[in-house]
């Protein structure tokens, strides 16, 4: 079934949902999330498509600082209705709080349970509650390349680090740059070094050990940690490794910090990122084919015993209200029609099981599914996953200021200092 098609007949499945629960029109609902650009007016079409069916209005506040003004907001005791969730420690945190509405009893639990696995609500249960709704996921463990350049010069995707050090060594020997890498995105700005380091302790201290780092069981100060930094460093803080130097790096928009992969001539020729940059290629380059102009590749395994685990994200939804009107949006926003609007316009990967392949914009997306269908070890992003003290708060801007020059043990003592405050468990807290 061709994409327009399927997704005609998902609106009218939609709709037929949407009006099945519908309880009242005329009314408004507030949403607050961070999304802006490519991701906003994507998510203006799921909101469009609830309006239209349901007569209820909904509104979108967006910000790049979330936590401060959801937290003046519900200082003032006037939260939004729904939030997107930007972490899991943002999820634990309300609901510890109890500013969250436990889904269990606002979703259809027996059809949630068949559509998606298990996984998405382990992610989304603390204590005994269900405090959020996936609706999208990302592969972050992808390196992003120029299939033509790499072609053009004979260099050959890295199958580990020893390869990897090998193409970098061979790309600077000809003059060329290794790495485009940007970590502005406003208040949020470093979290695109966050996603390195995570992926770099993943391969190189293994998944329990990472796992002991996101729940302070290990400090900051720990060599494993430190190791993880100095990788990264290596690279973003050396000009012969990337574009522009680490000025650059720390300067330039994490969405246009691929382009220099498709300038003429080229100016770098690897940047990692996360699944949904596509709608930035795209965006900035619309004549350039997925698949053909660009591509991506694993990032490699460091060492050997870890191999290459995947790290991901996901978009989730947090309901903060009572409200009928609110709740109905919710209940949309697990359906497989909602959630196909949203990853069809983004590249982004479907979380509902019954969303239909045929919604990806191309076979690259497709592949992206693929990748995290098949990981054998899958960690949730760890800045994410953290107090929103440490993951959206010291990690993001010791990792600016590590590029910028800070002694790397002052940073991570700094660090530690804001996570010894913070985390309320943990065997380094103690």
């Amino acid at each position: 079934m061709k994409k327009s098609i399927w997704m005609m007949v998902s609106a009218i499945l939609l709709m037929g949902v949407i009006f099945a629960v519908a309880v009242s029109a005329d009314e408004t609902i507030t949403i607050m999330g961070v999304w802006g650009g490519n991701e906003l007016e994507a998510f203006t079409k799921v909101m469009e498509t609830f309006e239209a069916a349901s007569g209820i209005e909904v509104e979108f506040e967006g910000t790049r600082d979330l936590p401060t003004l959801l937290t003046t907001r519900l200082e003032a005791g006037n939260p939004p209705d729904i939030v997107h969730l930007t972490g899991l420690g943002m999820m634990e945190e309300l609901a510890r709080e109890g500013d969250l509405v436990d889904l269990i009893d606002v979703l259809d639990m027996p059809q949630f349970n068949e559509d998606y696995n298990a996984v998405w609500k382990e992610l989304a249960t603390y204590e005994d509650g269900m405090y959020g709704i996936y609706i999208s996921a990302d592969v972050k463990s992808l390196v992003w390349y120029n299939p033509k350049a790499f072609a053009a010069k004979g260099y050959i995707i890295p199958s580990d680090w020893d390869d990897m050090e090998a193409l970098m060594d061979k790309m600077i020997s000809n003059g060329d740059i290794p790495w485009a890498i940007g970590l502005e995105s406003g208040a949020a700005s470093g979290w695109p070094g966050t996603d390195w380091i995570e992926d770099i302790m993943l391969r190189t201290a293994g998944p329990e050990v990472y796992d002991q780092w996101v729940n302070h069981d290990i400090p900051w100060t720990d060599e494993r940690v430190k190791r993880a930094f100095e990788i990264f460093g290596e690279i973003a803080r050396d000009s012969s490794y990337v574009w522009g130097g680490p000025t650059a790096v720390n300067a330039s928009n994490f969405g246009d910090a691929v382009t220099p992969l498709f300038a003429e001539p080229v100016q770098a020729y690897m940047h990692r990122q996360a699944s949904f940059i596509t709608s930035f290629i795209k965006d900035n380059n619309p004549d350039l084919l997925a698949g053909e102009d660009f591509n991506f590749f694993a990032f490699p395994e460091i060492e050997e015993e870890y191999g290459t685990p995947v790290l991901g994200a996901a978009d989730m939804m947090g309901l903060m209200t009572d409200k009928p009107a609110a709740k109905q949006f919710m209940r949309f926003l697990a359906s497989p029609g909602a959630q196909s609007i949203w990853v069809s316009e983004l590249g982004k990967i479907g979380v509902n099981k019954r969303i239909n392949p045929a919604v990806y914009p191309d076979e690259l997306t497709a592949k992206m599914a693929e990748v995290l269908k098949n990981a054998e070890v899958f960690r949730f992003d760890g800045s994410d996953s953290m107090p929103k003290a440490i993951g959206s708060g010291a990690f993001w801007t010791g990792v600016v200021d590590y590029v910028n020059g800070q002694d790397l043990d002052s940073v991570l003592e700094y660090i530690e200092s804001v996570a010894d405050e913070t985390y309320t468990s943990g065997a380094a807290t103690n």
